[in-house]
């Protein structure tokens, strides 16, 4: 059964290119993990107004800019995908890398401000990076990924799932 065009679109403008529709169909549900523990975390150091909540998860999710995955996707694909019988994730291309990047700084700047008594800047940072977690973990559309592919005119060629450089 073919994927729908859309979900296809979305996680290839994320990096996970050149998938067949049989393993995109089993993983499209589940490459949405790593935003939704993300943003869940995030969402608790921002009510909590916690800088060290932020900054630990900052200091995870740095590890995926230099790690072909990102921590979180060791969850499933060493637990969860267990339980799913379904396959491992694909490691990380240049957009989700990027991702990271985006998201470990807004997540160091959102702690700071939570540290230096700053809470209406802290919640003013956190709350559209919540948005924006929360839109990639529900829809799959990621905006970092789509600057990303915007800046340096990535895209994806019609009816492939290859990435023009």
């Amino acid at each position: 059964m073919p994927v729908n065009p859309t979900v296809r679109s979305r996680l290839e403008a994320q990096g996970f290119c050149g998938l067949d529709d049989a393993t995109l169909e089993e993983l499209s549900p589940w490459l949405r993990w790593t935003y939704t523990i993300g943003t869940l975390v995030t969402l608790i150091g921002v009510a909590s107004m916690s800088p060290v909540v932020l900054w630990v998860l900052a200091a995870i999710t740095s590890a995926g800019i230099f790690l072909p995955f990102h921590p979180f996707d060791l969850l499933y694909n060493y637990g969860a995908r267990i339980l799913t019988g379904t396959r491992p994730f694909p490691h990380s291309g240049p957009q989700r890398r990027f991702v990271f990047i985006v998201a470990t700084t807004w997540l160091i700047a959102t702690g700071w401000m939570f540290y230096i008594g700053a809470p209406i800047a802290g919640i003013a940072l956190g709350v559209p990076l919540i948005v924006v977690g929360a839109l990639a973990s529900i829809t799959n559309f990621c905006i970092p990924s789509f600057i990303y592919n915007t800046v340096t005119a990535r895209r994806t060629r019609k009816g492939t799932s290859r990435v023009r450089h």
